[in-house]
């Protein structure tokens, strides 16, 4: 689901495209009535011309979700554009546009929404608003943006280095300070948000005199992960991936991969057509302008880590990904409860579904006793407590509500029920969280997916001798099999089982999920 402007209310609450048009289309969505227009004129051009033309053909009031190049040429991991440079990165959504021939998804309108109770609404603004401005690591955010981890992550052998071999780099020169001082920056607020940690860089060149971020995830994965300390060029490498449409962890990842085997004499110059030394910046940019053309070494590259090591011969637990999506930029081995989010996430390796980076920092849930405490624990209260913070995130994007948003379950049901109506309860909240996570893991059950697919690449889990995390290494079937217990799944086949299914209220999947297992 890609969430364009919130001021944007045309009647229609989702979109489903089925088929492939003959030829370059793109849908325009007006007043709750939705046509198929013509693309052909637009194919080939990148997400900021591609907004620009829409918008002097269309108005400017619109909001447009398009794809670059990367999706046009279908490259894996490409991703869809909106609002300008804004990204919905993962999973390779750009590329599945591409295939049906659909450049952009156009929206406008005027609708009104309707609420339940405007006043309670105002009510809890009243606390929200000033919780949120004046909470620390809402003020950070507001300064330096989400790069303003980075040091601190570094300290904390949380942000991997040298393709997760490392953790230990000079992160003053690429950090939320470092960017603010060199460069003219603004912040990007999302529709309705008070913090505004999204970057807008000005004049960082002559031929760059506007760069949409980069975020701390860029960064790490395009700079250190790659072995490079060079701002200008990481921000050049963003604003590439920006341009085209491709996601920045996922391309930062399989560069740095690429730069693994090259420095392991696996690949050379001469079967790749570049040098790719570790912290080579012109190489990094030569690699991605190679993977959104497909083009030569770039086509396999653009495929992920997974299908790197799988066309090379390499032993898959060499490849940075759970189930074929790419690691971020948190390294599993600096937090023992986003490991197991990573593990057991319901589309791979995704900090979003379960950044539990957050709650060993500071930040925690205390309606679900999901709190601060050891960072390396392995015990079964850790899982529980992941368990549970993962079936809270899970609803995130649903409640359209920001993933880095401090926000307490009773505040989540406070706006919900005011805006629905409904008397939903914080621990009914975290039950339809749990719903969310069974229906997924059936609907992947049924497509393929087994417990084998439940861990962590021995790349991302072998311990480190240098950093805060040197040694650490993490029991992670053990940790997964608590994590199965504690869900209600079967511990051999990592399916959810039918009394647990029945006790959520999806006893009909329970059949499905029967039928599928005996065919």
């Amino acid at each position: 689901m890609i969430l364009l402007k919130g001021k944007i209310k045309n009647a229609f609450d989702s979109l489903v495209v089925t088929g492939k048009a003959d030829k370059p289309i793109y849908i325009h969505m007006k007043e709750g009535q939705a046509s198929v227009k013509d693309a052909t004129h637009l194919w080939g051009k990148d997400i900021y011309e591609t907004q620009e033309i829409l918008k002097k053909e269309l108005g400017k009031e619109i909001s447009v979700a398009c794809i670059g190049k990367a999706g046009e040429n279908q490259v894996a991991y490409a991703c869809v554009m909106n609002d300008e440079g804004r990204a919905a990165g993962r999973c390779g959504f750009g590329a599945l546009m591409g295939s049906k021939n659909l450049k952009a998804v156009v929206c406008e309108g005027k609708q009104k929404v309707t609420v339940a109770s405007k006043e309670t609404i105002s009510a809890l603004n009243k606390d929200a608003i000033p919780a949120l401005k004046g909470n620390v690591i809402g003020m950070a955010l507001n300064e330096f943006g989400t790069a303003m981890y980075t040091m601190a992550g570094m300290a904390l052998g949380d942000v991997p280095s040298h393709y997760f071999t490392k953790s230990v780099f000079p992160a003053e020169k690429i950090d939320g300070l470092a960017m603010r001082t060199k460069y003219d920056v603004s912040n990007y607020f999302c529709q309705g948000c008070v913090v505004g940690c999204g970057r807008v860089l000005k004049d960082v060149a002559p031929d760059l005199p506007k760069v949409d971020g980069p975020e701390y995830e860029t960064i790490a994965a395009l700079g250190p992960l790659c072995g490079n300390v060079d701002l200008e060029s990481i921000i050049r490498a963003n604003h590439l991936c920006n341009l085209h449409g491709i996601d920045t962890i996922s391309a930062g990842v399989s560069i740095a991969y690429a730069m693994y085997l090259y420095d392991k004499g696996v690949i050379n110059e001469e079967t790749t057509g570049l040098s790719l030394k570790w912290g080579d910046e012109n190489a990094i940019l030569k690699l991605l302008k190679m993977i959104i053309d497909n083009d030569g070494f770039g086509k396999l590259v653009g495929r992920g880590t997974l299908a790197m090591a799988r066309e090379l011969g390499r032993d898959e637990g060499e490849a940075a990904q759970v189930k074929g999506l790419e690691i971020p930029m948190h390294d599993p081995r600096a937090f023992a409860g986003q490991a197991i989010c990573y593990a057991t996430g319901p589309r791979g390796a995704c900090h979003l579904k379960g950044d539990y980076v957050m709650v060993d920092s500071g930040m925690p849930v205390e309606e679900y006793g999901v709190i601060p405490g050891d960072r390396f624990a392995t015990d079964r209260k850790k899982v529980e407590s992941a368990v549970k913070f993962q079936a809270y995130k899970e609803l995130f994007n649903s409640l359209a509500m920001c993933i880095m948003a401090p926000v307490p379950p009773a505040l989540a049901c406070g706006y919900l029920n005011a805006v629905t109506g409904w008397d939903i309860t914080p621990d009914a909240l975290l039950q339809t969280g749990m719903r969310s996570l069974a229906i997924k893991r059936v609907i992947s059950n049924i497509m393929g997916m087994d417990a084998n697919q439940d861990t962590l690449p021995t790349i991302a889990n072998t311990a480190l001798t240098e950093g805060s995390t040197a040694g650490v290494t993490y029991p992670i079937e053990e940790m997964v099999q608590t994590y199965y217990e504690i869900m209600g799944w079967d511990t051999a086949t990592g399916r959810p089982g039918k009394e647990k299914l029945i006790e959520l209220g999806l006893e009909n999947l329970s059949d499905t999920l029967c039928n599928s297992t005996k065919s």
